[in-house]
């Protein structure tokens, strides 16, 4: 099946990549389990203790803060016979203690002595650690890679430090998050997000403040005026910069970053109801240019970045069928909800957004995995995401 999409290049994917098992075997252990992937933001776990779970198949994280305020990454495996020793999304533990047989663990993944276990005399508790997982915080915003021997994200966060660095995401605030599940395959959220051939037609309310649901020909006067007053306006030096590394083109496998600025529509500020100012501005952000940020953070995680907000998306599957769509939005550390925000305001936007994109990919999920579904072309500029995708998937599927 492989060999037969890579003979249509440019081609959306057969029925057969969408319900396949094997597939998705495949997906999971050659593809995701060796990317980069947003697990959660600094705030999440200020003080030691603190613990944050990410979920990702049949697999568990637990993201945690240890004594010395170090940032750790372990699976949530007991190394005995298997049970999870974290149960709760979130909380606070100064140990992690299986509810089984009560093997008990720090927050350094070591294992204390487990009861009785002194009389096999061939045990070495050091042994029988929590299994690591690679774990890097950057600008706050805390990144986990399943490969242990994973080349250091940090290497591709340098392309983008200077246009994500205005917003300070270290010293923000997450303002709302929440999960849409959808039971559809994860490669239909993501190839979504990826394109905006269908925001015209299916987002009403994005496409009329935001220029990306045109053709770059369309738009160009509005983005190069956008783009020459940029860093006067908001004082960033280096916010408009141009980077796509991602997919097949990244520095390193699983490690995709991109950096694009466009423009919204006259009148519009910020992605609002009214197009106004929802928020306190950002890091270094001093004005409203008129622009939005748009970035990619490994291949499943993205982020749409207004001067007085951010908002940070993840595609995670959960099983065959099954997708998380989890959403974040960020706002400035000092900002005070109720006082310097309306959440309904804020969220608005993305929230009534995202349920559009929910319905219309229940309804794409229904026909491509009709028996009749026969693939059709991509858009070259639209859809151009997706073909570089569909390249990288296809290319790293098996190995």
């Amino acid at each position: 099946m492989v060999s037969r999409q890579k003979e249509v290049p440019g081609f959306a994917m057969d029925s057969y990549f969408y319900g396949s098992h094997l597939a998705y075997k495949n997906e999971l252990e050659n593809l995701l389990f060796r990317s980069w992937i947003y697990a959660g933001h600094v705030s999440e776990i200020p003080s030691t203790g603190d613990y944050v779970l990410f979920e990702i198949g049949d697999d568990s994280i637990i993201i945690t803060r240890d004594r010395e305020g170090k940032v750790r990454a372990f699976h949530n495996i007991c190394r005995h016979r298997g049970s999870r020793v974290c149960e709760h999304k979130s909380g606070k533990r100064m140990t992690f203690v299986c509810p089984y047989h009560g093997w008990s663990y720090n927050l350094d993944g070591s294992l204390r002595p487990p009861r009785d276990m002194q009389v096999l005399k061939s045990f070495d508790k050091d042994d029988y650690n929590l299994l690591s997982v690679s774990v890097e915080v950057s600008q706050g915003l805390i990144f986990i890679n399943l490969d242990t021997s994973a080349t250091a994200f940090s290497e591709s966060l340098k392309q983008i430090e200077a246009p994500l660095g205005a917003y300070k995401l270290q010293q923000a605030k997450i303002a709302q998050q929440k999960t849409y599940s959808v039971n559809v395959n994860w490669k239909l959220c993501l190839e979504n997000y990826l394109e905006c051939y269908h925001c015209a037609n299916a987002h009403r309310n994005y496409a009329r403040m935001h220029t990306l649901k045109e053709l770059s020909s369309k738009v160009s006067d509005l983005n190069q005026a956008m783009l020459s007053r940029a860093e006067a306006v908001t004082g960033v030096s280096g916010i408009g910069l141009e980077c796509e590394k991602n997919y097949q083109d990244a520095l390193h496998f699983g490690g995709c970053v991109s950096s694009a600025r466009y423009a919204l529509y006259d009148g519009y500020l910020t992605g609002s109801e009214d197009g106004q100012a929802v928020a306190p501005l950002m890091g270094e952000m001093q004005g409203f240019d008129g622009g939005a940020g748009d970035f990619q953070l490994g291949p499943l995680s993205f982020m749409l970045n207004y001067p007085d907000h951010c908002v940070l998306y993840r595609f995670v599957p959960r099983g065959l069928t099954e997708t998380d769509m989890h959403v974040v939005w960020f706002v400035n550390g000092d900002a005070e909800e109720g006082i310097d925000y309306d959440i309904d305001k804020l969220t608005w936007l993305w929230h009534s957004t995202t349920l559009e994109d929910e319905f219309i990919i229940k309804r794409n999920s229904k026909g491509v995995n009709s028996k009749f579904f026969k693939p059709g072309p991509y858009h070259p500029e639209h859809e151009a995401l997706c073909i570089k995708f569909v390249d990288w998937y296809l290319r790293n599927l098996i190995i």
